[in-house]
């Protein structure tokens, strides 16, 4: 993939499947579901199946906007089965949900800004003068669950010293989970977290890897701090 000109394709998850499930759920006897996908903020998926909340008799349905995907997404499927099982019902659940949506967020340093041309998200012209000057752009999920530049920083050292105080700001107030994400880079994931554990920056600090679609559009040596608050 590093190689390639073009990015590998990417698409959206079935409907028909989706169907599929709601309907098994229904004959089941199922009263309640709810269904969290990637943010509506880099995929149409969320948007494409709004039309399905109200298509099955007897069976409630919740589509909320995530607004994030990745390792913070699943720790918000977590979430909700602990809910589930200490006893909330549906409305409370999805109330606690709305404010772990809320207040999560990931920050994320591109290794490879040519990575970001092929995803159109760079014109050539900036790679090659951000690369020149060692530039190592921090994006982030803005609160509409789309991708953006949160700040340029010269050289990676500084870029990851600026991701542990951004970080630490962000979860000053309030018991928080943090997971560093990574493409395919253990060694430099393992390195920041012991960075932010030396820090104080939580206690509850995990690892894990991009899932496929978001490690495609980012690249290999890319690096990523999530944090969800634990509710």
């Amino acid at each position: 993939m590093a190689q390639a000109s073009e990015l590998p394709k990417t698409s959206q998850p079935s409907i028909a499947k989706l169907d599929e499930i709601l309907t098994s759920l229904k004959e089941q006897g199922y009263t309640h579901a709810l269904g969290l996908f990637l943010s509506s903020g880099i995929s149409g998926f969320y948007q494409n199946i709004q039309y399905m909340v109200d298509d099955y008799e007897g069976l409630t349905i919740a589509f909320p906007d995530t607004l994030i995907t990745s390792a913070p997404l699943g720790i918000m499927v977590e979430s909700v089965f602990n809910w589930r099982d200490q006893g909330d019902d549906f409305a409370i659940i999805q109330d606690k949900l709305a404010i772990q949506i809320s207040h999560t967020s990931a920050f994320i340093m591109v290794d490879d800004l040519d990575h970001l041309v092929k995803g159109g998200r760079l014109s050539n012209g900036a790679a090659i003068l951000g690369n020149l000057l060692s530039i190592k752009p921090i994006l982030y999920f803005n609160d509409q669950g789309v991708i953006e530049v949160y700040e340029k920083v010269r050289t990676e050292k500084k870029a990851t010293k600026r991701l542990i105080e951004i970080i630490k700001e962000a979860t000053a107030s309030g018991q928080y989970r943090i997971i560093v994400i990574h493409g395919n880079a253990p060694e430099k994931a393992e390195e920041l977290r012991q960075h932010l554990l030396e820090s104080g920056v939580g206690m509850d600090v995990s690892l894990a890897t991009f899932g496929s679609v978001i490690g495609t559009h980012l690249g290999a040596g890319s690096i990523a701090l999530g944090y969800i608050p634990v509710i």
